[in-house]
């Protein structure tokens, strides 16, 4: 992410100056994916501008198998949007911007996927 901390957290105080950051953003980089895999478990997500400017928060959760003989489960997806508005306010109500956070890490926080400092 090329983006500055300071850049996207400078766009919330604004909803039209946040509004343009993400637009542009997603103009520049189509989508932002992450995950976290342990031995046991795994969480996948995918971020992306949908045709109306909302986000959307694609979420892939699944078991890794960690024998021969445990049987295979399927992952589970979930889809989450929201308009950039909304992403906004769940930023400033939770307070993400005061912290050292880059964009990154509050998509990976929004999708519900644990950091992989937390191993």
């Amino acid at each position: 992410m090329t983006e500055s901390n300071d850049e996207w957290k400078e766009s919330l105080k604004s909803e039209k100056a946040f509004h343009e950051f993400i637009i542009n953003y997603f103009k520049a980089h189509k989508e932002l994916t992450g995950t976290y895999d342990i031995p046991s478990y795994y969480e996948h997500y995918v971020v992306r501008l949908d045709n109306s400017d909302g986000i959307i928060i694609s979420l892939t959760t699944g078991m890794n198998q960690t024998s021969g003989n445990a049987p295979m489960t399927l992952p589970t997806k979930e889809k989450e949007k929201m308009s950039i508005e909304d992403f906004r306010t769940l930023i400033l109500n939770k307070k993400f911007a005061d912290q050292n956070m880059s964009l990154a890490d509050v998509f990976q926080t929004v999708a519900g996927v644990p950091s992989n400092k937390d191993n």
